[in-house]
C-alpha cells in the first residue's frame, strides 16, 4: 500500500470519531471512542489530540469528549458563503410568506438527503424536517424530487443497492417500475408526499439545479396534514416550482455559481 493510501485511511478513521456524536450520545469517553475506532490507543490518542487540536473536540469531564466550536464557526461560513444556501434564501422566504407555510432548502448529500437552510412558521409542526438532519434518499417529497433527477447510471447503482428501500417506499418493485415512477416526477416537475418522513406532514418539493443542469437539491414546503386545505394543493406546488426555479436561476448566475453536480452513492 502506497504512504499516500495509508495517510487517506487513517485520515477516514480520524474524521469517522466524529460521526459518533449524536443527539443520543453527545459526549463520549476516550476509551469509548478508543474502542470504537479500532485503532490502537495510541493511535487514537493522536487522532483525539489533533481533532482538538483543530477545535472539532472539546474535553469536557471525566476524560470525555464533545463536538468543538470549529464546528460553529464553519457553519457560520456555510450560511454566509455557499452559494446553494445563499441564493436559496430570498426564494425561500418569499414562499413562506406567499403560501403561509414553512419552507426548506435540501442537498443531496452521498446517499442522503440534509435539510441545509429553513424559513420557518410560527405553527411550524415541532416533528418538521430541519436544518442539520439527514433523510434516507426514498422518502419524502424533498428526497424523491432530487432522486427522479439523477443521471440514469446513478439510478442503476441505487436501484441493485436499495431494491427492498425503493420498493418499500413505492417507487417500484423492479427497474422498469421504478424508472416510470421517477419518470412521472420529473415531468410533473414536482412531487408531493404526506406523512413518509413524519408522521403527519405533507410535503411538496420541486428540484435546484446547477449551472449544467444537474440535479443539486430541492427547494419545497412542508406542512400538517390535519390542517392542510387540499384543494390548495395544485396552487402551491405552483408556487414551489416557481421558487425552485427563481433559486436555480441565483446558483447558476453568481459569481460563485456552481458547476458541479453532487454526488449520489449508489
Amino acid at each position: 500500500m502506497s504512504p499516500h493510501a495509508r495517510s487517506m485511511n487513517s485520515l477516514e478513521k480520524m474524521l469517522s470519531l466524529l460521526d459518533v456524536f449524536t443527539l443520543a450520545a453527545p459526549v463520549w469517553s476516550t476509551e469509548d471512542l478508543i474502542r470504537y475506532s479500532g485503532c490502537s490507543r495510541s493511535t487514537c490518542y493522536r487522532y483525539i489530540k489533533a481533532l482538538q487540536s483543530a477545535g472539532f473536540l472539546t474535553p469536557v469531564a471525566n476524560g470525555s469528549y464533545i463536538l468543538g466550536p470549529r464546528i460553529i464557526e464553519l457553519d457560520r461560513h456555510i450560511r454566509m458563503c455557499d452559494p446553494v444556501y445563499t441564493a436559496g434564501g430570498p426564494p425561500m422566504q418569499r414562499l413562506a410568506a406567499q403560501t403561509g407555510h414553512s419552507a426548506l432548502l435540501c442537498i443531496l448529500f452521498s446517499d442522503t438527503v440534509m435539510c441545509v437552510r429553513e424559513e420557518l412558521q410560527p405553527d411550524a409542526p415541532p416533528e418538521l424536517f430541519s436544518r442539520g438532519q439527514k433523510r434516507p434518499l426514498f422518502l419524502g417529497a424533498a428526497s424523491k424530487v432530487i432522486l427522479a433527477n439523477l443521471p440514469a447510471h446513478q439510478l442503476r447503482r441505487l436501484f441493485t443497492k436499495h431494491r427492498k428501500s425503493i420498493a418499500t417506499a413505492g417507487l417500484g418493485a423492479d427497474w422498469d417500475s421504478f424508472r416510470k415512477t421517477l419518470r412521472q416526477i420529473r415531468q410533473d416537475s414536482y412531487c408531493m408526499t404526506a406523512g413518509e418522513f413524519s408522521p403527519g406532514i405533507v410535503g411538496i418539493a420541486a428540484p435546484l439545479f446547477n449551472r449544467a443542469g444537474k440535479v443539486l437539491g430541492s427547494l419545497g414546503i412542508a406542512m400538517s396534514g390535519s390542517t392542510a386545505d387540499r384543494s390548495e394543493f395544485p396552487v402551491l406546488a405552483q408556487a414551489v416550482m416557481k421558487a425552485a426555479q427563481d433559486a436555480t436561476e441565483r446558483i447558476s448566475s453568481g459569481e460563485h455559481g456552481v458547476d458541479l453536480p453532487a454526488r449520489a452513492v449508489g
